[in-house]
């Protein structure tokens, strides 16, 4: 694999915490634009990563950044590592917490009142408006102990149906939290080897999990990596299909491949599920020498049609640009949609653009950045009383090489080519990360 240097330029990691306050904007700030947006992401606590490659990147330590929206201003920018057992180990031991050794620094969801950062199976931390560390996730649930960073909320239901994947038996557990924080499913999936499972997917009958050509290699320590994972070509790739509140579970064959990201899923009619993902022919994969990776290709968008009665599941690739981070209007998770927004990717190696798919006309819209620029993937805000789907904004962070700090861009969703209505430029630099979320808030008066 290609070396990566993860101190450079739009994954640099930044050395300290930090505020400011009335953020200069270019252009204007949508009015009914009033939350926070939050990114999570690695970045080591003594502001240098070790290592090259993503097996170095992902590991490190959970840092959240926070732009605050309000009446029309960007007020304030506020960065906090978790106050995890790893932080307190490195600046504060006295202070170490008493919740369990977590680092949840790939996604954050609001679910039962609460703001969650997630890990990739670890345990999920609470943390307040000001970003600080508010103690465990989910404390009523058996998945307080660890569960996936891609847990998918029913817009309707207000429910959260999750997983939590782990190195050793059970391999794999299913759960459905309730609007309350309440457990209400609870079911192990028997497997007979650990599997990399990061993302899952729902309909309004369905949820969908996924068994891939990426699993769990111990040797891999050994060779110096920090993470023990690498592609397994001889695997067999499955779908696991299980009713949304528990029951007989099916596993449908489909090409070798790593499925990282969803897209979205929905129920066609009562025998079809339309399954849309963000798909690699391999990742991973180790170079003849055995000691290194081949380049992992760009992720595609990818559309499964699972058919419930035989079994089968078609597999259609949906144009051709390299595309990663997609995300829709949440409020259509599980259900019949339209658009989707993603980070194209020009080449492996970049993260440089959005793009907007519409699945009606089968035509891509391009938000295009320069050379040496990178961004985030893109957060879908909905307009205040807004009716239509793609009635929103599309925010995103982005890294600007010619000055070694942050923007971000606020767009039109409906249409991104004609660039941003508002774009908020810091002092700082928000380095390349994973996933984050819009947290609404009311309107200072």
């Amino acid at each position: 694999m290609t070396d990566i240097d993860l101190n450079a330029g739009a994954l640099a990691p930044v050395a300290a915490e930090t505020d400011f306050a009335d953020l200069p904007v270019s252009g204007r700030l949508p009015d009914d634009l009033n939350g926070v947006l939050v990114r999570n992401g690695p970045n080591p606590l003594a502001g240098r990563f070790e290592g090259l490659g993503v097996l170095s990147w992902w590991p490190e330590a959970a840092m959240l950044h926070g732009i605050r929206f309000e009446n029309g201003r960007a007020r304030t920018y506020r960065n906090r590592w978790l106050r995890t057992q790893r932080w307190a180990r490195a600046h504060d031991a006295a202070r170490a917490p008493s919740y369990a050794d977590t680092n949840p620094n790939v996604n954050v969801i609001r679910h039962a009142g609460a703001t969650l950062a997630l890990a990739e199976g670890g345990a999920p931390l609470a943390i307040d408006a000001a970003l600080d560390t508010a103690g465990p996730g989910l404390p009523r649930t058996a998945f307080a102990s660890g569960m996936t960073a891609h847990p998918k909320t029913d817009p309707h239901s207000g429910e959260l149906f999750t997983f939590r994947a782990g190195w050793k038996p059970p391999y794999l557990r299913y759960g459905v939290i309730d609007a309350t924080g309440e457990q209400r499913v609870d079911q192990e999936i028997a497997m007979t080897s650990a599997s990399m499972m990061h993302d899952m997917a729902i309909t309004a009958t369905h949820a969908i999990l996924f068994d891939t050509n990426v699993a769990y290699d111990f040797t891999m320590l050994a060779r110096g990596h920090r993470m023990p994972l690498r592609w397994h070509g001889e695997r067999e790739a499955r779908l696991c299909v299980v009713p949304r509140n528990g029951g007989a579970v099916r596993w449908l064959g489909i090409a070798p491949c790593f499925i990282q990201h969803v897209v979205n899923a929905y129920d066609a009619d009562a025998a079809t599920i339309v399954l849309d993902a963000i798909r690699y022919p391999w990742y991973l994969r180790l170079a003849p020498d055995g000691a290194g990776f081949d380049d992992n290709p760009p992720g595609a968008l990818w559309r499964y049609r699972i058919d419930l009665t035989t079994g089968e599941v078609g597999e259609t690739a949906v144009g051709e640009c390299g595309v990663e981070l997609p995300r829709i209007n949440d409020r259509f998770c599980g259900r019949a949609y339209r658009y989707l927004y993603a980070v194209e990717q020009p080449t492996p190696f970049e993260m440089r653009g959005l793009v907007r798919y519409d699945w009606a006309s089968g035509t891509f819209a391009r938000f295009s950045l320069p050379q040496g620029d990178q961004n985030s993937e893109p957060i879908f805000v909905p307009r205040a009383g807004a009716r239509a789907e793609d009635e929103g904004w599309l925010l995103a962070c982005v890294y600007r090489h010619a000055s070694d700090t942050s923007d971000v861009v606020v767009l039109d969703a409906r249409d991104i080519s004609g660039g941003p209505v508002a774009t908020v430029h810091l002092p700082v630099r928000i380095p390349t990360g994973f996933h984050g979320a819009w947290l609404e808030q009311a309107a200072a008066t």
